[in-house]
């Protein structure tokens, strides 16, 4: 009788064990979370609202203030951050402007255009502007 209940107990084990190894990692920037027609629309975004202050090239004025978009300083600046993190920060903030001028969906067109620019993965679905959504997505320098 122990050494089914033992058994038992072992099978269990294992199966647990088993069960955590199948979890899902969190998904990245690196997954393809956004659509190349997205990106394009955010493009056009970017340009008409973006630009004047971080270039047409995303390298930032010059200025401290107004940070690079691209490149090693955007991925040290948001490594294992979230795009819930930049998008509530763009959201929020932006354009200088005029916070609170431009809607959700334009301002995730927009970070799918910022995605592209750093040579991350394009999908085959938009990238959706729920908050929950954007927060389940992790930003790393380095691609898993």
């Amino acid at each position: 009788m122990r050494s089914r209940v033992a058994l038992a107990v072992l099978a269990g084990m294992t199966a647990v064990g088993a069960g955590a190894g199948w979890a899902q990692a969190p998904k990245t920037q690196w997954d393809g979370v956004y659509s190349d027609e997205q990106s394009k629309r955010g493009a056009a975004l970017y340009t008409q609202y973006c630009a004047i202050c971080h270039g047409e090239d995303l390298s930032g004025g010059g200025a401290e203030s107004v940070p690079s978009m691209t490149g090693s300083k955007f991925s040290t600046r948001w490594d294992n951050l979230t795009l819930g993190d930049l998008f509530d920060r763009m959201f929020l903030l932006m354009p200088q402007d005029a916070p609170g001028s431009l809607t959700r969906d334009q301002h995730v067109d927009i970070l799918t255009f910022i995605l592209a620019k750093n040579g991350f993965p394009v999908g085959k679905t938009d990238l959706t502007s729920q908050a929950e959504v954007l927060r389940a997505i992790k930003i790393v320098a380095q691609k898993p």
